[in-house]
């Protein structure tokens, strides 16, 4: 009985040890790919996306797969961004036990400063990143960050019509 029980400790040992490099590496992965982000890299962030990637965010209908997504990225970094900055970032894992969104996630909550190329405008905002991580790539993620926000500090002015 004594070896039995000492047996089942070490299993949990091994298994803790395993969810805690597994965890790490989780880690490891999204802060390459805000790494990746502030470096205007796309081939990384594609090196780092499964190829059955899907992005939702930020509004509740927006998705994108990993070619768009990609090919957005490319547009982007040639025509509109100068640089983004995570400033204030934390990352950390999360592992959902059961239900739809089951598996290893890792969270990413920063204030990004954004400075566009051609008229050298910038914003600050909130964002939240949350990537699901199978087999060493991000396969899901969900962002949510304030567009209207964004677009105000761009000089946009929202007009509300009551009466019509």
């Amino acid at each position: 009985m004594k070896n039995i029980v000492s047996l089942f400790f070490v299993l949990i040992f091994i298994q803790s040890c395993s969810k805690k490099d597994n965890q790490e590496a989780n880690v490891h992965l999204v802060e390459q790919y805000v790494q990746a982000v502030e470096n205007l890299d796309h081939d990384i962030m594609e090196s780092l996306l499964a190829d059955t990637y899907i992005g939702y965010g930020p509004s509740y209908g927006d998705s994108i797969n990993k070619v768009d997504a990609i090919a957005n990225w490319k547009k982007n970094v040639e025509n509109l961004y100068e640089n983004i900055t995570y400033n204030k970032s934390r990352i950390f894992p999360v592992s959902v036990p059961d239900g739809e969104n089951k598996g290893e996630w890792v969270s990413n909550w920063a204030e990004l400063h954004i400075k566009y190329k051609e008229d050298f405008k910038e914003v600050n905002i909130w964002a939240n990143s949350i990537y699901k991580i199978e087999n060493g790539k991000i396969v899901k993620s969900f962002t949510f960050y304030n567009e209207a926000d964004a677009l105000e500090q761009l000089g946009y002015m929202f007009v509300y019509f009551n009466d019509l």
